[in-house]
């Protein structure tokens, strides 16, 4: 299929072609049996087996938590360490929670049958029940808005037509673009531009605009939005306030013995403060532009040489959060639980270890959450024992696969691990480990609804002043755009 990216593109019905939605090394990957059986568990008997291994945890909380129903996030990804203590506990550690996950093109079929996969699933489950509700928009087209990864956000366009035997816009929306194929009305309906310069009404989109979002889209629209960018501003897009949203649901949740494991983390951090706090963890932490993504603005500081590196460098924004730094026995942040360090990958031949991540894509439906898609990705260079002057430590630790060349993005797809036969076995996880990280990645999104909740008047309105309260950080207040035609 070809794409413009001045004006949007109508997908027909009977275009999805497997190939392009998925990638190569996908296309004859089998999925490994251990994640088939997870997949095919339910809720039901992940609870059960959740809290046959953690008996603190109540298990109608853990099923009242995977049987909602979200109003706002009703899709999300989270990334996750595979980590232990200086005890040998292990902890399946959320890093931070994506509101527009990738996922689908490195997910190979669970059943071969159906060649969609889990844009099926999705679509089917989370996006199609959103647009029969009674505040819906019942007139317009349905369109994927998107500023990058055309192989996934094709596959939905696609995957939607065939679902619904209409055509779908494939609508680019770039952040410097000055003339988008895309606007809203003043009442807070989505527009799409074709290539003749007509605009058409939408009434439902998907939205996978990664980079400030809520710079284009307002946080409130008439057009159903998976996801809004409200859920953007919550958590989804915004690490300061996630850190905040999972704090405030670890109070809410921790009588019926829950909680959401993710580093100790310092919020509203001014770029003079920042030093201090890296000390304070003992030299050793991670310093994240809160509102980045795709392993964009995150510094990982191991040296005076790279907290000089970041203290130079040109930020938009006045607030940071700095993360403990979870690196290798020998050297990790000191923090309040201790130290944590990465089991990593199974060793190679060579008797290296990797930093490796785990994605875990979910989906909420009327019936409540459900797994999506899982993979795994190693970071570049192996996992030092000792460090030295020259010690890059993003090469060690960093794991993201995107790279932002001059114009687009790229993907190290090299570092991709699938859930197959072949590489599932190199993570070192079982089926309990599939289990935490599920659930723990289900705590992060509905930590992460509950904050989108609190932003919402019941009149649904936005609640600027209650934002900028809790995001103490003026350029971003004054980035949100409000609904102007």
């Amino acid at each position: 299929m070809q794409f413009r990216r001045d004006s949007a593109t109508l997908v027909q019905a009977g275009q999805f072609q497997t190939q392009e939605h998925f990638y190569p090394q996908v296309m004859n990957a089998h999925i490994h049996p251990m994640v088939r059986f997870f997949f095919s568990l339910g809720n039901e008997r992940i609870a059960k087996r959740y809290c046959h291994l953690n008996p603190e945890a109540s298990y109608d909380a853990v099923l009242d938590l995977l049987n909602v129903s979200t109003t706002h996030m009703r899709w999300g990804g989270a990334d996750l360490f595979y980590t232990t203590d200086e005890k040998g506990a292990r902890h399946m550690v959320v890093i931070e929670t994506n509101s527009s996950p990738s996922g689908q093109k490195s997910m190979p079929l669970l059943h071969e049958d159906n060649e969609h996969g889990g844009y099926r699933q999705l679509l089917e489950r989370s996006f199609l029940p959103m647009l029969k509700r009674r505040s819906a928009l019942k007139e317009g087209g349905l369109a994927i808005l998107h500023d990058k990864n055309l192989m996934e956000t094709s596959g939905y366009a696609s995957t939607l037509a065939d679902l619904t035997g209409e055509a779908v816009w494939h609508v680019p929306w770039f952040e410097d673009d000055e003339n988008p194929p895309a606007k809203f009305d003043a009442s807070g309906v989505l527009h799409v531009r074709d290539s003749e310069g007509e605009w058409h009404p939408i009434r439902g989109a998907i939205k996978y605009v990664t980079q400030r979002p809520w710079t284009r889209i307002p946080p409130v629209t008439k057009t159903m939005i998976l996801n809004s960018s409200l859920v953007c501003l919550a958590g989804g897009r915004n690490k300061l306030l996630a850190s905040k949203a999972y704090d405030l649901f670890n109070g809410k949740i921790e009588e019926r013995g829950l909680k959401i494991d993710y580093p100790e983390t310092i919020w509203d951090v001014s770029l003079q403060e920042v030093p201090l706090w890296v000390q304070r963890m003992g030299g050793y932490a991670v310093v994240k532009v809160p509102y980045s993504n795709a392993g964009q603005g995150v510094y990982t500081i191991t040296s005076e040489q790279e907290l000089e590196a970041f203290m130079n460098a040109d930020h938009r924004y006045d607030c940071f959060i700095v993360q403990a730094l979870i690196g290798n026995l020998g050297w990790t942040s000191r923090s309040s639980r201790g130290r944590l360090y990465h089991m990593g990958t199974v060793p190679d031949r060579r008797g290296d270890i990797y930093v490796a991540d785990v994605r875990v894509m979910v989906g909420s439906s009327p019936d409540g959450f459900f797994p999506v898609a899982l993979y795994a990705r190693s970071a570049r260079s192996p996992l030092a024992s000792e460090l030295t002057e020259s010690t890059n430590s993003w090469e060690m630790l960093g794991t993201n696969l995107s790279v932002k060349n001059d114009k687009d993005w790229g993907t190290q797809t090299e570092r991709l691990l699938l859930m197959d036969s072949r590489n599932f076995n190199r993570l070192g996880l079982g089926l309990d480990d599939l289990v935490k990280a599920y659930i723990q990645t289900v705590l992060s999104v509905q930590a992460i609804e509950d904050m989108a909740c609190s932003l919402v008047s019941t009149k649904g309105k936005f609640k600027r002043k209650m934002f900028r309260l809790v995001n103490p950080d003026a350029v971003l207040s004054q980035e949100i755009c409000s609904v102007v035609e």
